[in-house]
């Protein structure tokens, strides 16, 4: 009897463990988990379903009489971006130079993708000659000069910095200066901006992310707060409009208006929604790859536009 009831306390112990590890994660590892370690940087976007010269690939595929010949500068870039500039790659590239196996790119493929982060760090290092990225942050910029590296920054596209929340959240529309307010640490609750009496939780995302870096440009030198109390409300979160599309065909968020314009397609190439940021062709002002300004050419074509603008982005032209 004695030892049914140690074994009974024991295993109650570790259902007590289990919770409460259970109720942690759930309440706030999961909201603070590093979106581009290596075992989620693939639930980011699914690669495979964006890959050049596959038959059944979503990208946007034109018929081009030009393909890149001698050496093929090796192109990176942001998961955000990544179906256009496969699209680019399908368009201009020698098949034979792209090499996709086991779910990555292999190291000789002239198509990489590692993110925003990991591509600013390559052209920095010279082991990418081309980006199709967000603008650079500070740090990212001056790790660029430690390692001699002026970067140039040509703009090919534009996009919709967008706002995220909870589909059931009755907030459909804030100000500028409301979203300020809320990274800053002004609002803590919905209620204050016409919503439930919920805590906000500011959710931010990796130091050196595009989206990161689009929101410290937003708050236009205001000090971002973290979001230490929050993780128990309601959540907002940022990041471009595209890479939105998927997750909304979900149904659990939604996008906010900003100042009463909401981020369409039409809103952004009309000008009418406030915060719109560049996308670029980002490449070393020293790299003499010969194919580099031709590619920028291309891109910044007619058929390039139209890549950029059938791929659900805004073109710059």
């Amino acid at each position: 009897m004695k030892l049914r009831r140690q074994i009974a306390v024991i295993v109650l112990l570790i259902m007590c463990f289990a919770l409460f590890d259970i109720g942690i994660y759930m309440l706030f590892t999961r909201r603070c988990i590093n979106n581009y370690s290596d075992g989620l940087k693939a639930k980011s976007i699914e690669t495979d379903k964006y890959l050049p010269f596959e038959e059944n690939s979503e990208i946007v595929k034109t018929d081009s009489h030009i393909t890149l010949t001698g050496d093929i500068p090796v192109i990176d870039g942001a998961a955000a971006l990544y179906p256009v500039y496969s699209a680019f790659v399908n368009a201009w590239y020698p098949e034979d130079s792209v090499s996709f196996e086991n779910g990555d790119f292999s190291p000789d493929s002239a198509m990489q993708y590692t993110n925003t982060r990991g591509a600013y760090k390559a052209l920095a290092e010279g082991t990418a000659d081309i980006g199709i990225l967000a603008a650079p942050s500070e740090e990212q910029l001056a790790y660029a000069a430690e390692m001699g590296a002026e970067l140039e920054l040509v703009p090919i596209g534009r996009e919709a910095f967008v706002f995220i929340v909870n589909s059931e959240n009755p907030v459909d529309d804030l100000t500028q200066e409301q979203i300020r307010g809320i990274y800053s640490g002004k609002y803590f609750t919905w209620s204050e901006l016409g919503g439930n009496n919920r805590l906000i939780g500011a959710i931010q995302r990796n130091k050196g992310s595009g989206s990161q870096t689009a929101l410290i440009k937003f708050m236009n030198g205001e000090p971002v707060k973290r979001d230490y109390d929050g993780f128990l409300g309601s959540s907002i979160g940022f990041s471009f409009r595209f890479y939105v599309e998927g997750i909304v065909g979900d149904g659990g968020v939604k996008m906010l208006s900003v100042d009463g314009v909401y981020p369409s397609p039409e809103n952004i190439t009309n000008d009418s929604y406030p915060i719109i940021e560049d996308f670029y062709a980002v490449y070393r002002v020293d790299n003499d790859n010969e194919n580099i300004p031709l590619l920028i050419e291309l891109m910044l074509s007619e058929d390039g536009q139209e890549i950029v603008q059938k791929s659900g982005y805004s073109p710059v032209k």
